[in-house]
C-alpha cells in the first residue's frame, strides 16, 4: 500500500511539471512582441512622404534612361513583385506580373512576353523585357515630363481605373504634353503606384498611357 501512494505521488508531480499554469507559447509571443515593436519603423510625416516619392519617381525614371535594368529592380517590391499595364485600363488577370525573383531572372534572356495588344490593330504585343521596357514604357524621355503626385495630368478616352485597383496607394505621374504638330494628340504617360514596406516605398505598378482610338 505504501508503494502504490509513493507510485500515485510521482506522478502527480511529473503530471504538474508537463502542465503549468501558464503556457510556454505565451511568453514566446511577449517575446517576439516587444522585438516587433522596438524595431518598428517610426511613421513619416507627409512632407518626408513626398520628398521621398519624389525622390523615388525621378531615381526610377534615371534606371529606365540608363536602362539600369539591374537597378531598376531594386525598386520592385520585394513581396508583391510589379504588374506592368500598357494603358491606362488596369486588368489584373491579363497585365504582365513579375515577382521580383522572376524580373531579375528573365531581364537578362531574350524571352519574350505577352504585354497586352494594341489599341486599335489589337495585335498582341510581345516583347523581351528589355525592349518592353525601352521601347514602350520609356518611348520618351520622362525625366524632363511635367511631375505630379497622387493627381492625373495627362488623360484620353480610355478608361483610367487605377484608383479603382489601388484605392489606398500612392502615385506618381509622369506627363509629356503633346505636340501642335498632331493637334496635341501624341501626349504620353508614365505612372509609377508604390506601397510601403519596412519603412521604404517599392514599386508594385506600371502603368502607361496615351491617347487611344
Amino acid at each position: 500500500m505504501k508503494k502504490l501512494f509513493i507510485s500515485i505521488l510521482i506522478l502527480s508531480v511529473i503530471a504538474c511539471k508537463k502542465n503549468p499554469e501558464k503556457p510556454a507559447t505565451n511568453s514566446i509571443d511577449s517575446i517576439a512582441q516587444t522585438k516587433t515593436d522596438s524595431t518598428a519603423v517610426p511613421k513619416m510625416s507627409e512632407a518626408e512622404k513626398k520628398e521621398i516619392l519624389k525622390k523615388t519617381n525621378d531615381e526610377v525614371l534615371q534606371t529606365l534612361k540608363s536602362k539600369d535594368y539591374q537597378k531598376f529592380s531594386e525598386f520592385i517590391h520585394p513581396q508583391k513583385g510589379i504588374r506592368f499595364s500598357m494603358y491606362a485600363f488596369i486588368d489584373i488577370k491579363e497585365d504582365k506580373h513579375f515577382s521580383k525573383t522572376d524580373f531579375e531572372k528573365y531581364v537578362q534572356t531574350q524571352t519574350q512576353f505577352t504585354w497586352g495588344s494594341h489599341d486599335g490593330s489589337g495585335d498582341l504585343y510581345k516583347e523581351t523585357i528589355k525592349n518592353y521596357l525601352g521601347k514602350w514604357v520609356f518611348s520618351k524621355d520622362f525625366t524632363i515630363s511635367s511631375y505630379s503626385l497622387n493627381e492625373f495630368q495627362g488623360g484620353g478616352n480610355s478608361l483610367n481605373n487605377l484608383k479603382e485597383i489601388y484605392p489606398k496607394h500612392d502615385f506618381t505621374e509622369n506627363y509629356i504634353k503633346g505636340t501642335e504638330k498632331y493637334g496635341e494628340m501624341d501626349w504620353k504617360t508614365l505612372r509609377f503606384v508604390y506601397e510601403e514596406f519596412q519603412g521604404k516605398y517599392y514599386l508594385i505598378a506600371v502603368i502607361n498611357d496615351q491617347w487611344t482610338i
